[in-house]
């Protein structure tokens, strides 16, 4: 069905054009916006929905314009294809172990409906604000975290549609961030509206996808990678979750979740693999009392110092 929008290549503001997509009658353009101003921004999506508004089978056109950030710290957005495979586990813990590895971390929890950044890292206090800037909350373990869960009362349900939800994601992103080096920002499963709103706000130089081993999850998994790949932001690793498990009592070890489909999949879709992480309850166990066992010395924190450092040697491989 994308190659009706084909059409789109012979409009006068095509060469902007840097995605597009059409899938149940719903277009989905990614337009670079860079170097203009609001007004003339504004004017281009008008003249391009208009144009894909006419296009058989469109029933509705979504725009995403994106604009490079002069000066800002570079993004890397963790994502996965479903829900329940550790990714906010493992964003929180990859922000801690490259923080002891001496970087200055910021922390976007932009899992806007179930946002558990502020658990993980113990950090549920409110943010202060100046000049209608959010100031990050700097947590124990030298991250930076802004979060909606800091935001609203523990367990209050989040009934907002795209665009409230883009906006609280706009005033995550617009933080006073100050000089850190680098910010992660844990996605909420999916490939949805506050995806293309974090790619139309601040198009991250990287993703990294985290999956478990089974198919279920790699299937969709692999739409996530699809969608980057779409917004052209560089898929520069999978890791592995839940792979394998050791029993506590007997030390047997066994393969709930499968083995090794995480990487399997990495090779077949040309995309780096940076490591696994084993079924653990003792890493459950820390993450639920907000201290990331990243934090301290042991195997746990090992693994996640040794997936920091594949994350960056991927980084440098792949520069934006």
């Amino acid at each position: 069905m994308d190659e009706q929008l084909n059409r789109l290549d012979s409009h006068p503001d095509a060469l902007r054009i840097r995605s597009k997509k059409l899938e149940g009658g719903v277009a989905t353009l990614i337009v670079d916006g860079s170097g203009m101003r609001n007004d003339e921004r504004k004017a281009m999506e008008t003249r391009l929905r208009e144009a894909a508004g006419t296009i058989p089978g469109v029933s509705e056109v979504r725009i995403a314009m994106t604009a490079a950030r002069k000066g800002a710290a570079p993004m890397i957005a963790i994502g996965s294809g479903k829900g329940g495979v550790g990714k906010s586990t493992i964003t929180a813990n990859l922000a801690v172990a490259l923080a002891r590895m001496g970087k200055k971390v910021g922390l976007i929890d932009a899992d806007i409906y179930g946002p558990s950044q502020p658990t993980l890292l113990g950090a549920p206090q409110r943010p202060e604000a100046k000049d209608k800037q959010l100031i990050p909350v700097d947590t124990a373990f030298g991250v930076k975290l802004l979060s909606v869960g800091q935001l609203v009362p523990a367990g209050q349900a989040l009934a907002w549609r795209g665009p409230m939800a883009a906006g609280a994601l706009a005033q995550l992103t617009d933080g006073d961030w100050g000089d850190v080096d680098l910010i992660l920002v844990d996605l909420p499963p999916g490939t949805g509206d506050v995806q293309l709103s974090l790619v139309q706000k601040a198009k991250p130089v990287g993703a990294v996808i985290v999956s478990t081993p089974q198919d279920l999850a790699l299937i969709d998994a692999t739409r996530a990678i699809d969608l980057f790949a779409r917004t052209d932001v560089p898929v520069i690793g999978i890791i592995e979750n839940m792979a394998g498990y050791i029993c506590p009592h007997c030390g047997e070890e066994s393969d709930p979740f499968g083995s090794g489909g995480a990487e399997a999949s990495a090779a077949r879709l040309g995309v780096p693999f940076l490591g696994r992480l084993p079924l653990s309850a003792s890493l459950r166990k820390a993450s639920d009392a907000g201290r990331p066992p990243a934090a301290e010395d042991g195997p746990a924190g090992e693994t996640f110092v040794a997936l920091a450092k594949a994350l960056l040697d991927a980084l440098e491989r792949n520069p934006s």
